[in-house]
């Protein structure tokens, strides 16, 4: 009984936090609504027994990305976008569609069949710790999605660090 109760407390809080996050007006609030809601997605990792990601969850996310965030939002000047009408007259379409996808993908989640079990279940993960099934999965099988995926975030630096560029006039 108490797991459960555990797991709803997580998943109610990181709903609610997460619809914070996307309503706020002020981004500083809406950075310190994603805080919580980081720490409550690595509680939630913790209490399914993966210390590992966790910990990752706090250290990545909750520290150097949303550190990112807030510095961005900073940078920015904010002050006319936060005078000017936010929403637009169109929002009973976007929540028309919005309701439509979710409505579609839930149904699809549904006739999805479970495949058959990994070669790293509950036993496998107990004879070797969690961070070496991790490490032996990302780089073996996934190798190259994960090179590829630290291209996209290289290229993304890149492109920041190229926008945030000021022009030098000579």
């Amino acid at each position: 009984m108490l797991p459960k109760v555990f797991f709803a407390y997580f998943s109610v809080m990181i709903t609610i936090l997460s619809l914070l996050v996307i309503t706020r007006r002020n981004p500083v609030h809406s950075i310190l609504f994603m805080l919580g809601l980081f720490f409550h997605i690595a509680a939630l990792y913790v209490f399914l027994n993966a210390e590992f990601i966790a910990a990752i969850q706090v250290i990545v996310y909750a520290g150097a990305i949303l550190v990112l965030f807030l510095f961005v939002v900073m940078m920015l000047n904010l002050r006319e976008e936060m005078l000017e009408r936010r929403y637009i007259g169109a929002w009973p379409v976007g929540a028309l569609l919005s309701v439509t996808i979710l409505f579609s993908l839930f149904s699809a989640l549904k006739v999805i069949p479970q495949g058959p079990a990994g070669r790293y279940g509950i036993e496998a993960i107990k004879s070797e710790t969690h961070t070496a099934a991790l490490g032996k999965i990302l780089y073996t099988e996934y190798l190259f999605p994960f090179e590829v995926a630290s291209v996209v975030l290289l290229v993304a630096i890149i492109g920041a660090i190229v926008l945030a560029k000021k022009r030098i006039k000579t």
